[in-house]
């Protein structure tokens, strides 16, 4: 089309709608259209493979005419070179997308967001108190794609210095999220398929935990915890867990509902436990008098809401490290002199005390090993025992070790 028949600026501003919706050409496909409603809408065509294929520019006035005509040539541009241009663009705009949200915490959020649900409440919980706390700080707010190689094995790094345990599991997670950023076209390569684990983190070995076995330093700690003038939720969860001890991330992410009140039982879904074999039941425990009685005192705090051990926020759990703190304000980090204690040594000290103090051998070892849910480690005797009962057995015991512990306050 000749410049004599392309549209004037002045021809598109004053174009007026009629009962009919009607078209005005500028050449080389690109037309205005023109609809009763007085939309002025741009519109381009072209065959792409033998295919009519038609697209919009928006409307005018906010595309202007010069701006029409430029992105039409853009478009046959692409058809020059053998380019859909309508397929070019979504592309980009797909792209686009993927760069805008491609930070390492966008990408985390979204990982996190299915792994919720494949993990129990209490695994969930510690990935992302881990990630958060070790891992985001260092690379969240930069683009996955940027992040090098020595980004992520220094964060490793300093973290396997104090626990090696924790950069071996978050070795694991960053390794997942890569993966998970490669299926989702955020990156090409996943890094950390390429990382010898061992040349970074320390074998993993057995962890001993701090525990409390004298019994002076023992009659401290609960006497401290008993006086405790701290948070309420923290207070009342590190003397649910000196009569019941149960691992960290089942302790403070325990709700209501897990509590059956009438039968004094605790239930927790298998799901949520560490060993998650469906074969086992769900963990059961039964509920001594000092603990129906933490429990009433904690509910009149926070009333039935979700979680028993309600944060600051009064919507999630306390954090598992924020009884770690009080223990440590309280002075029992002294690991010298047998006074250091975290929340998971209070098994330590259960389990340690519960043999000297059952002289009578009144207990069996099954019977203690359940009341932490271990189970027996040999296949075969787990398929004769994983069905077995034991709350008959659970419940002297814990109201034998409730009692002990009882005694030694003031």
């Amino acid at each position: 089309m000749g410049k004599n028949n392309q549209l004037q600026d002045i021809q598109v501003k004053q174009a007026k709608p009629t009962k009919e919706t009607y078209y005005l050409f500028d050449g080389l496909g690109l037309y205005l259209e023109v609809t009763p409603n007085n939309a002025k809408i741009w519109k381009f065509r072209y065959t792409y493979n033998g295919k009519r294929k038609k697209t919009s520019f928006q409307s005018y006035p906010k595309v202007s005419l010069k701006q029409a005509r430029k992105k039409r040539d853009n478009y046959n541009e692409l058809l020059f070179d053998g380019i859909d241009p309508i397929e070019y663009y979504k592309e980009q705009k797909e792209l686009k997308q993927i760069e805008d949200t491609s930070s390492f915490k966008n990408i985390f959020t979204q990982w996190l967001e299915m792994e919720k649900s494949k993990s129990g409440l209490a695994q969930y919980q510690w990935k992302k108190t881990r990630i958060e706390n070790d891992i985001l700080p260092f690379i969240g707010n930069k683009k996955i794609k940027d992040i090098k190689i020595q980004d992520v094995t220094n964060v490793l790094i300093e973290k396997n210095k104090t626990a090696p345990v924790t950069a071996s599991k978050l070795f694991g997670y960053l390794k997942s999220i890569y993966s998970y950023a490669k299926t989702k076209g955020y990156i090409e390569i996943n890094l950390l398929s390429d990382i010898n684990k061992t040349h970074i983190i320390s074998s993993s070995q057995v962890i001993s935990y701090p525990k409390i076995t004298e019994k002076e330093n023992l009659k401290d700690l609960v006497n401290s915890i008993y006086n405790y003038q701290g948070f309420y939720s923290v207070k009342n969860a590190l003397k649910l867990v000196l009569h019941l001890p149960l691992r960290a991330g089942n302790l403070c992410n325990l709700q209501w509902s897990n509590i059956d009140f009438d039968n004094k039982l605790l239930i927790i879904s298998r799901d949520e436990m560490k060993v998650k074999d469906k074969n086992f039941d769900d963990f059961r425990m039964p509920l001594t008098d000092e603990v129906i009685n933490i429990l009433n005192e904690q509910k009149s705090y926070t009333g039935y809401q979700k979680f028993i051990f309600l944060g600051t926020n009064n919507r999630t759990p306390i954090n598992v490290e924020s009884p770690n703190k009080a223990l440590k304000i309280m002075g029992f980090d002294d690991e010298v002199n047998g006074r250091k204690i975290t929340l998971h040594g209070f098994r330590g000290t259960f389990r340690s005390l519960i043999d000297t103090l059952d002289i009578d051998s009144n207990f069996s070892f099954e019977t203690k090993e359940r009341a932490l849910d271990h189970h027996e480690k040999s296949k075969v005797v787990r398929a004769y025992t994983h069905k077995s009962d034991y709350i008959n057995q659970l419940i002297p015991l814990m109201n034998f070790w409730s009692d002990y512990i009882l005694s030694l306050k003031n």
